[in-house]
């Protein structure tokens, strides 16, 4: 028997995931890290390679995998529009294959198991701020719907496992993340408008800059999902995790050529279909089941993450 807890983390080279294996090697945990390589890169967590409690596979979570672990946070599916875009159909799967195959094995092992879902579940919300009752509104034949709909499909199979398994599960709405680990061509705002200042272009807007976005800073995002995991068993989520003040698209580009010192210029593009106005969390749950709100404040987590993209451009071909 194993003193050590083992904890599988899909996706576990991408973003979000990197910094997770960090966080629970930090614990003394066992940590195995699962990734395809599709958005995720070994860049991000190759610093760990090589430490005795970490390991890597490479697999992709819409084929069974076989292993002996605690607990599981399933983190595999590709998190922007211009990735999931790509291959939607891969994304659909990625969520719904990826969700059964993961709760087969959690079933198997009678594992903890944690979902990263996404605000996307909210659609473009019609009611502000968005609290976890509030049923959504999904194009559900969209461009963003491989996406929405996946992630809204595993939300139904974890609840119908616990139903019909009695599986421990933890459900969670990840809001708009940003910091160090980002990709740089993944079409999210933070990090396109950092690579756009420091490369001098032009910093593109769609529709006028007046829509809002809530950017939670990474640390705190998993500090979060870390609480929920260890939160007893009646609690199950879903929960948002996010940062509850939002900021305009205009503002936001302007505080980073401002910080970056860059001569670019603001240009406006047509906005894409079925992109949200406005998205903020209610996270009255989050301060209640796991006594978590965001501490870092968006100057700060904006200029580490300017930081992380001036030295990742330098070492770029």
């Amino acid at each position: 028997m194993h003193l050590q807890k083992r904890i599988l983390i899909t996706g576990g080279s991408g973003f979000l995931g990197s910094h997770l294996c960090e966080r629970l090697l930090a614990t003394g945990a066992e940590v195995i890290c699962l990734d395809n390589f599709f958005t995720g890169t070994r860049r991000n967590i190759e610093h760990l390679i090589g430490q005795t409690r970490f390991e890597l596979i490479r697999h992709d979570v819409t084929f069974p995998i076989y292993l002996e672990i605690d607990e599981i946070y399933n983190l595999a599916c590709p998190a922007s529009p211009v990735h999931y875009q790509h291959d939607p159909v891969q994304t659909t799967k990625t969520s719904v294959h990826g969700a059964i195959n993961m709760l087969g094995l959690a079933k198997r092992t009678k594992a903890k198991i944690l979902q990263a879902s996404t605000s996307e579940v909210y659609g473009d919300p019609s009611v502000h701020p968005q609290n976890e009752e509030y049923w959504g509104n999904v194009n559900p034949i969209g461009m963003r719907s491989c996406y929405d709909e996946g992630k809204r499909c595993a939300e139904t199979l974890f609840f119908d496992y616990r139903r019909q398994h009695k599986l421990r599960i933890k459900v969670a709405r990840i809001f708009n993340t940003y910091g160090p680990r980002m990709h740089p061509n993944d079409g999210r705002v933070v990090s396109n408008f950092i690579v756009q200042a420091l490369r001098g272009e032009d910093i593109t807007i769609y529709g006028d800059g007046s829509q809002t976005r809530a950017f939670c800073y990474v640390d705190d995002l998993i500090h979060g999902l870390v609480s929920l995991m260890n939160t007893d068993d009646r609690v199950t989520g879903p929960i948002n995790i996010g940062n509850p003040a939002d900021v305009s698209m205009l503002e936001l580009a302007s505080t980073i050529i401002n910080m970056t010192g860059s001569s670019s210029k603001i240009v406006h593009l047509p906005l894409p279909a079925d992109d949200p106005r406005q998205r903020r969390p209610d996270i009255t749950k989050a301060k209640l089941e796991l006594a978590w709100e965001p501490k870092t404040q968006l100057g700060e987590g904006i200029a580490r993450t300017i930081a992380y993209f001036e030295k990742l451009l330098k070492e770029l071909p």
